[in-house]
């Protein structure tokens, strides 16, 4: 997870939300999955089980990075359409002042990373269950609001749900750029993703589901775990 690729990933988002208006840029994540060579995969999938378990240990440091890849993206989208030019400082101050901000209001940040969990979740329920794209927003409200409240009012489902989560997200993705190096595997991992709407769902939500109910046996027996 260098910063070259963050920066990449970050313009390609910019470029994508002013491009052909695609609700679901299937062709965006292709390219990120593509982009990874055989180190950064096995690094995401490292990364990734060790946030899907342990997440719950390690939750403050993620909510920083979190907030700092934020604050990167949101530099470089606001450099692509004000400046009109690709200069990451904007991306970098930002990351830095998300990171910095988001220690003293860990508890808000991490139930604002609870709701998004819960949106980006209903969401894909509602791609996978092949509803129209165009209200894929009405989707992703429900589980906005209810990750909001159940993270607001329980903080331990927050973190495990934005972890687990997130966990899940680098898997798969490390995961699915192992297999398309292969060509017995390329071409039928490029058709789940282009064509299978049931398959990015249900390859991020399962993962998510065994993590929270292993992140709740785990917390359950440390008694001395404190947020």
């Amino acid at each position: 997870m260098n910063l070259p690729l963050l920066l990449a990933s970050a313009q390609a988002g910019a470029e994508a939300g002013t491009g052909s208006g695609e609700i679901v840029p299937v062709n965006l994540i292709w390219e990120q999955v593509t982009s990874l060579g055989i180190l950064e995969a096995l690094t995401f999938i490292s990364f990734g089980v060790v946030c899907l378990f342990y997440g719950w240990r390690v939750f403050k440091v993620l909510v920083v990075i979190c907030f700092a890849l934020a604050g990167l993206f949101a530099g470089v989208v606001i450099s692509n359409k004000v400046g009109g030019g690709n200069n990451p400082l904007l991306g970098v101050i930002l990351s830095i002042i998300f990171g910095i901000l988001s220690v003293p209001l860990l508890r808000w940040g991490v139930s604002i990373l609870g709701a998004v969990a819960g949106a980006l979740i209903t969401a894909g329920l509602w791609y996978a269950c092949k509803l129209p794209e165009a209200y894929l927003w009405a989707g992703g409200l429900v589980g906005l609001v209810a990750g909001g409240m159940i993270s607001f009012i329980i903080f331990r489902v927050a973190v495990m749900l934005f972890s687990c989560l997130g966990g899940s997200g680098l898997i798969v993705t490390g995961l699915l750029a192992l297999l398309q190096m292969y060509p017995q595997t390329a071409d039928y991992t490029k058709e789940l993703i282009y064509n299978a709407k049931w398959f990015m769902p249900v390859a991020l939500i399962v993962p998510t589901a065994i993590g929270i109910f292993l992140q709740n046996k785990f917390i359950k027996h440390s008694p001395n775990w404190s947020v």
